[in-house]
């Protein structure tokens, strides 16, 4: 029976007794400074961000983060201040145990640069504007003659299938919108352009596109050409270089 009773009694000291520990445990890590600071970019891309800028923009309440106690650290509002840099897509900041404070960042990546009379910007892949670097210049094609927001969109979602194509992403370096809402596209290969008319029936038109491609590449013809319009239903239109005519 008195065997039982200090059985009982034990349990609930044990539990005060680890209780006791945890918190002083749980205390002790919260008063643990960064021993360093880590960043990591997606995919080991490092374009527009460095690691001297990503620490800059880890600085909290006008200190440096390393030094200071987990607990003075606000991760939450850490990572909304990196997120703020219209370089990041994505952001993720966390402490080890060890104290050493994490970045992974995602850096967004563009699609085409617009050139406008005011302007001068990247656009990613969901339309986000994305400031000029002079530490890296991405090769994306270069558009003009785009304005509104309405036109950002369209160009986006006009690119960004043509990149699904690897040959056809490398070869369109750079798209006009004319007055009459038509793109001409200049290319890598040559000094020809093709004129892909208005942003209708893109599907068809990318098949005509990469049909002539394959056909003219095949028999060396592709510089014998002015323009390659692909705008007219079910044919490709070809003006030649010394304007004998179409073909």
């Amino acid at each position: 029976m008195l065997k039982r009773m200090m059985t009982y009694s034990f349990f609930p000291l044990l539990i005060i007794i680890i209780l006791f520990l945890y918190s002083f445990s749980i205390k002790r890590n919260k008063q643990k400074k960064i021993s360093n600071i880590e960043i990591e970019f997606e995919g080991g891309k490092n374009f527009f961000l460095t690691h001297k800028s990503v620490n800059k923009l880890l600085i909290q309440n006008n200190k440096e983060v390393k030094k200071q106690s987990k607990s003075m650290l606000t991760l939450h509002k850490l990572e909304n201040k990196v997120l703020k840099n219209p370089y990041v897509e994505e952001a993720n900041v966390f402490i080890t145990l060890e104290g050493l404070l994490k970045t992974y960042i995602k850096q967004r990546e563009p699609l085409v640069r617009i050139k406008t009379d005011t302007e001068n910007y990247y656009v990613d892949k969901y339309g986000v504007k994305i400031p000029l670097s002079s530490k890296y210049s991405a090769r994306v094609p270069l558009v003009i003659g785009v304005n509104s927001s309405k036109d950002v969109k369209e160009i986006t979602e006009l690119v960004k299938l043509f990149s699904k194509d690897d040959f056809l992403k490398k070869e369109i370096i750079s798209i006009k919108k004319t007055l009459e809402k038509e793109y001409i596209f200049g290319v890598r290969s040559g000094s020809y352009k093709i004129n892909f008319g208005k942003c209708v029936n893109v599907d068809e038109k990318i098949k005509k596109i990469k049909a002539f491609y394959n056909k003219a590449l095949l028999d060396k013809t592709i510089h014998n050409y002015k323009t390659i319009n692909v705008k007219y239903h079910n044919q490709v239109v070809c003006t030649k270089q010394n304007l004998d005519g179409e073909q």
